[in-house]
Parts: C-alpha cells; structure tokens; sequence
C-alpha cells in the first residue's frame, strides 16, 4: 500500500472460470477486500464465465464513508 490509499471501494472481478479467476479473487482478499455476495456464473457458448464483487470495509477505506443504504 501506498501512503494515499486509491484502491476503489468496490471492485467486480470478472473473466473465465479457472486458475486465474481464482488467483485474482484471492489476491485482493490479501490487499484487505472482502467477498460481498456470493459469486455469478454465466455459459459463453464454450466456457463458464464468472464474477465476484469484493468491497473495502469502511475501516480500510479512507474519505469514503459508509452511507446507510
């Protein structure tokens, strides 16, 4: 991390179901993220595409408060 924190709040991983995806997922589970639902799945045609939204919590992002919905 750097000192001024740019990560976004919420990210939407996405992209074919493999080894890849899951290395993505895992990586910003490690810079702090945190799973927000569960994840989606989709058929292309040829392969399963999937996504999976991780957020910051409020403590680990600063300036971006946290709003009741």
């Amino acid at each position: 991390m750097t000192d001024t924190d740019d990560r976004l709040r919420y990210r939407l991983l996405t992209g074919p179901d493999d080894r890849s995806f899951c290395e993505r997922v895992s990586a910003a589970l490690a810079e702090g993220y945190e799973l927000h639902g569960g994840p989606a799945a989709t058929f292309d045609g040829e392969r399963v595409i999937v996504a999976q939204a991780v957020v910051l919590p409020a403590t680990a992002a600063p300036g971006n408060p946290v709003r009741p919905l």
